[in-house]
């Protein structure tokens, strides 16, 4: 007999004929009542078991975290809280769990203690619920994009370039670290290694990406970066998923459009299948915030904070636009902010973004037209900027409790601009002679943008700690699992 998940035998009717579960055991309670999940759910089935007919031995392995086996029959459930139980005929420990040394007791843990236990933690509802809206966004991805007509592309992970010019990228090697080969001079001698060249782990698909825009006209990547930056914060991880999609012939206003209409997709995507994940998730952050100041507590609960950006237009607002509020803003008058505002062409940093879309515009924003000081090399260059305040046409879309969440850009499509900016910045055309032969063989206006996967799911789930929306958080000082 075929076991059925738990998710499906707890909206189907009860019935005559037997049926069998398999999953893990959450609790345990009197010799009777045994809680079960498969992880097709939140919920739990209750299995009854006739504890007067059933061996002693095998009720002593009935554990928190066993695997078991159950048959039985399907009834109405007398109880609270689900409609149907299982009247357990026949039960099968397939994998015992040490009660005295199983970690994942149901109880509540702190999250610093599951991060330790990350390999067992998704037994807890909390970390279930977390994975399985990640799973569904994840697959929202892909269907929004395969349904605009999308072509996916699947970017190097091994990489010559840095696509960031940050300069923050792991090394790929395979050169001894013993007598590593040199040049006359001194320097590592690359061409003895495996690539012949000097190669990293990626930190972004864009540049390869925009080369297949230009040929399929609109294409996305979703996989794996790397970002060797030493922040040890709850905003970054060292290893992380990123969604990119580059269009051809989209100009910024289009790159706006599409990110916000992609982000709104996918959201609603979730929210409409992981109803019971979601409100789990909503509850659990109703009960962290008791414990706050009413000061810092949210305005809306999880569901309102999703339902707010579905219903609401993202507002767009210029670079230039938001330091003037920024300048005149009460916390930097004040000198509230860590990093004040002074003049015209500073980095923002988290706490004025969450400024802009919380206290001042209460709703998502979109930042555009950047200083080019302060953004890459390969944005395009705005025309008619006053000298020494160019600007680029970039955009950032920031949202509440994240900041920045997405970031873009139309891209520099003119060979002479986009030669003269590497130049000035020092990047070899020699190294990225693919790249510029896209400007030089029917180059066209095209934009595109990246997000950051996890801060999605940090955003939907409602998590405050980026480690607690991947399954195993790679970050400094920390590769365990």
């Amino acid at each position: 007999m075929k076991h059925t998940k738990v998710k499906d035998l707890l909206s189907s009717a009860p019935a005559l004929h037997e049926v069998k579960a398999k999953g893990w055991v959450r609790t345990f309670r009197n010799n009777q009542f045994l809680a079960l999940n498969d992880g097709s759910t939140i919920n739990n089935i209750q299995c009854v078991v006739d504890f007067a007919n059933t061996p002693e031995e095998t009720l002593k392995r009935i554990t928190t975290g066993a695997a078991v086996s159950v048959k039985g029959h399907l009834v109405e459930s007398q109880g609270a809280g689900q409609k149907v139980e299982i009247q357990v005929t026949e039960i099968k420990i397939l994998g015992d769990s040490d009660a005295e040394k199983y970690p994942m007791q149901p109880k509540k843990h702190s999250l610093e203690f599951l991060r330790e236990n990350a390999h067992l933690r998704i037994r807890t509802n909390m970390f279930g619920a977390i994975m399985r809206v990640r799973s569904t966004l994840a697959f929202a991805v892909h269907q929004y994009f395969q349904e605009k007509g999308f072509f996916y592309v699947n970017t190097p992970i091994i990489t010559g370039s840095d696509a960031e010019g940050a300069g923050e990228m792991f090394r790929v090697t395979a050169l001894p670290f013993d007598g590593t080969p040199r040049t006359e001079d001194g320097k590592v001698n690359f061409k003895e290694d495996f690539f012949g060249r000097e190669t990293n782990l990626t930190v972004s698909g864009q540049l390869e990406g925009e080369t297949y825009a230009m040929a399929l006209g609109q294409i996305y990547t979703f996989g794996p970066t790397f970002r060797a930056e030493n922040s040890n914060t709850s905003r970054h991880l060292a290893e992380f998923w990123m969604i990119e999609p580059e269009v051809a012939f989209n100009n910024l206003a289009d790159n706006m459009d599409l990110a916000e209409d992609f982000i709104k997709y996918v959201i609603k995507y979730t929210v409409d299948k992981c109803g019971d994940d979601l409100k789990f998730l909503e509850q659990r952050l109703l009960d962290e915030e008791k414990s706050k100041p009413q000061a810092e507590r949210s305005e809306m609960t999880l569901l309102e904070k999703l339902s707010f950006v579905l219903d609401n237009n993202f507002k767009r607002v210029s670079y230039t636009e938001a330091i003037d509020i920024l300048k005149n803003s009460k916390p930097n008058k004040n000198k509230k902010f860590q990093y004040l505002i002074e003049e015209w062409g500073a980095d923002l940093q988290s706490e004025h973004e969450r400024f802009l879309v919380e206290k001042h515009f209460k709703c998502p924003v979109i930042l555009f037209d950047y200083p080019a000081k302060i953004k890459a090399f390969y944005m395009r260059l705005n025309d008619n900027t006053e000298p020494g305040k160019e600007t680029v046409r970039a955009m950032d879309i920031l949202f509440p409790g994240i900041g920045e969440i997405v970031g873009g850009s139309q891209r520099e499509e003119r060979y002479e601009v986009l030669l003269e900016k590497m130049k000035a910045l020092g990047i070899d055309e020699k190294e990225l002679y693919w790249y510029l032969d896209t400007r030089r063989f029917g180059s066209a206006v095209h934009s595109g943008f990246g997000l950051g996967f996890e801060r999605l799911v940090l955003f939907v789930t409602g998590m405050s700690n980026i480690r607690d929306v991947i399954p195993f958080p790679r970050t400094p000082q920390n590769a365990e699992f």
